[in-house]
C-alpha cells in the first residue's frame, strides 16, 4: 500500500495544526501568554532558568543611586536565597542566553568565581551586539570555592557605559 501526495499532505497539515494547538496549550497552562522582552537565561548541563532583571529602570541606564541600590538588592536576595538557582556538578557546562532586545543593545556575562588571578571574577560571555547566547563553558572553570556561585548578565548602553538591566543567578555546586 502506498500513500498519495494529497494524502501526505494532508497527515502533514494535520501534524503541523496538532503541534501548534499543543505548542499553545502548553504556553497557556504554564501562564506564559506574553513573550518578555528582557530576559536571561542560565542554562546549566541540560536544565534552565528564566529570568526578569533583578534591576531595571524601564530600558533607561540605571542612575548611580538605581545601581547601589541594585548592589544591595542583590546581596539580600543572594543572604535570603530567593535569586533564581541552579545546582551544577564541576562536570557541567554553563551558559548564558538573552532575549534578542538585550542582545541588540549589547550584554555581557561574569561568575564571582574562577582562579584567583582573575580576582575571584571570570568572564562568561564579553560584551558583544547581537548575539543571544554566550555559548557553554565547562562549569569548573567558572565556580567559587565557597560552593555558591552568582553569575551576574549586564545589558549595558555601550555610550554611557551605564548598566541598563541587571540579572543575578546562584548556582549551588553539588558533588559529582
Amino acid at each position: 500500500m502506498s500513500l498519495n501526495t494529497r494524502v501526505i499532505a494532508a497527515l502533514g497539515a494535520v501534524v503541523v495544526v496538532g503541534a501548534a494547538t499543543v505548542g499553545t496549550s502548553v504556553a497557556i497552562a504554564a501562564g506564559q501568554t506574553e513573550h518578555s522582552s528582557h530576559r536571561a537565561t542560565l542554562q546549566v548541563g541540560t536544565t534552565s532558568v528564566a529570568a526578569d532583571p533583578l534591576c531595571w529602570n524601564d530600558g533607561s541606564p540605571l542612575t548611580d543611586d538605581q545601581q547601589d541600590q541594585c548592589r544591595t538588592k542583590a546581596n539580600d536576595a543572594l543572604a535570603n536565597g530567593s535569586l533564581p538557582q541552579s545546582d551544577v556538578r564541576a562536570s557541567d557546562r554553563i551558559g548564558v542566553g538573552v532575549s534578542p532586545n538585550v542582545a541588540k543593545t549589547g550584554w555581557w556575562a561574569s561568575t564571582n568565581g574562577g582562579s584567583s588571578s582573575q580576582g575571584g571574577q571570570t568572564s562568561l560571555f564579553s560584551y558583544a551586539q547581537g548575539p543571544t547566547f554566550s555559548g557553554s563553558q565547562p562549569a569548573g572553570k567558572l565556580l567559587n570555592s565557597s560552593g555558591k556561585t552568582v553569575i551576574t548578565v549586564v545589558e549595558i548602553d555601550k555610550k554611557s557605559e551605564s548598566p541598563i538591566a541587571v540579572w543575578y543567578f546562584q548556582t549551588n555546586t553539588k558533588d559529582s
